[in-house]
């Protein structure tokens, strides 16, 4: 994208003009191409519907922690070990047997042991591998022992570009084989797009009756605040792909009843904290990385705010000019490139239990978040591992495990030192 060019003075008093008049939208100077249109991680660069925050946490629009200068880490506490390399991995999740399900943006799946052995899974649907678009997530069933069920997403291709679709299927194994059976689309996303930014992360709600779904912008702003458009939300359905009655906009026609909360722009890391409150993180525009408390029906601003600027340097409105959006709890100026989400639960390191692991791509490593007994979040630790992070997942023994984003990306295995 070109960037827009001007002069210093000029931007200051753009930033004044825009601070002063809150209520209007803060358009890009023509040339200057959609509002955050540019590549992911570039260049400057409550459980169930009655979940909510603890009673003492901060006020949506309440100031939070800038992480965003905070420096690295060169001496981190674990050691790390590379057990596999694949290309260009997306996702990890853990099975109940201690194998991973490891997705590849060509369209590609594998089962992974920990000692690193791939089996490939057959019957994978195609997808749209086009800049961040292709195969995404992949989440086993809460009750995968018994049902053998996958939920994954894709950008899948359609006429006019990709759609992201939101899939389950079954995991069959026989004779050192491994293939998907039953697919089952669940939900598809009208109308398809040529942009990135399509978000596709799934979380299952603690008692595993809700799924819920992160939807990106696809490069057109502007529909994050569009009630009839899926994009820029995050959805929250059945197992089974329908809208639960007690949703938000529950009886409204279309996405409406889907809706839990709107005015994303591109999500990569979704998650429950032990207590229960959904955790989001999503990837500003040149500036402005956030952690957001995700709570029903809340409009988190995008694009009429943000914390960050257009890439051609075009202001913003900030948060705080606008407070009847939901500003981030923690936020990141310069950008990290959040992609990824776990929340750490185990022994091995005894003082993360609790804390949110977030994969850094522009940080190239792993950034860790603490929670304090008022709810509210702040960076703890940010480890540089020279390594661009795609995601992050927590094994049964602890142990930390990390995809690099990439050809050739590792599989990485974290360990207490």
């Amino acid at each position: 994208m070109t960037r827009f060019s001007a002069l210093p003075a000029a931007l200051a008093l753009a930033a004044l003009l825009a601070a002063a008049a809150p209520a209007a939208r803060c358009a890009a100077p023509q040339g200057a191409g959609p509002r955050g249109a540019a590549p992911e991680g570039a260049s400057p660069d409550q459980a169930a519907s009655k979940s909510a925050a603890p009673e003492n946490a901060t006020p949506k629009n309440a100031a939070a922690q800038n992480a965003g200068p905070l420096p690295a880490q060169a001496d981190a506490p674990f050691a790390v070990r590379r057990i596999a390399a694949f290309d260009r991995p997306w996702a990890i999740a853990f099975l109940p047997d201690g194998r991973l399900v490891l997705t590849e943006k060509a369209g590609r799946m594998f089962l992974v042991t920990q000692a690193g052995a791939k089996t490939a899974i057959d019957g994978v649907p195609a997808a749209y591998d086009r800049g961040q678009n292709g195969m995404l997530d992949v989440a086993p069933s809460p009750d995968f022992a018994r049902d053998r069920l996958l939920y994954f997403t894709r950008v899948a291709p359609e006429k006019g570009g990709g759609a992201l679709i939101l899939a389950r299927a079954r995991l069959d194994e026989s004779g050192g084989r491994a293939r998907l059976s039953e697919l089952t689309t669940l939900w598809r996303q009208r109308p398809a797009s040529r942009g990135g930014q399509p978000g596709g992360i799934i979380a299952f709600s603690p008692d595993g009756r809700h799924l819920f779904l992160t939807v990106g912008d696809r490069m057109e702003p502007d529909t994050a605040q569009d009630p009839e458009a899926a994009r820029g939300k995050i959805l929250r359905l059945n197992p089974d792909g329908s809208a639960p009655p007690d949703n938000p906009m529950a009886g409204q026609a279309g996405i409406r009843a889907l809706t839990w909360s709107t005015g994303h722009r591109n999500a990569y890391g979704l998650a429950f904290a032990p207590d229960g409150t959904l955790w989001e993180h999503e990837m500003g525009p040149r500036g402005g990385d956030e952690l957001n408390r995700i709570r029903p029906g809340g409009n988190y601003g995008w694009p009429e705010v943000s914390n960050g600027d257009q890439y051609s340097g075009w202001p913003i409105p900030r948060h705080a000019t606008r407070p009847e959006f939901d500003a981030p709890s923690l936020y990141w100026t310069p950008v990290i490139a959040p992609a990824g989400l776990a929340f750490y639960r185990g022994t091995a390191f005894p003082a993360w239990q609790g804390s949110a692991l977030i994969g850094g791509l522009r940080a190239e490593g792993l950034v860790r978040v603490a929670f304090g007994k008022d709810g509210v979040p702040r960076q703890a630790d940010r480890w540089s591992l020279d390594r661009r992070i795609r995601d992050v997942a927590v094994a049964a023994d602890g142990a930390v495990w990390l995809i690099e984003d990439g050809s050739g990306a590792g599989l990485l295995r974290l360990t207490a030192k």
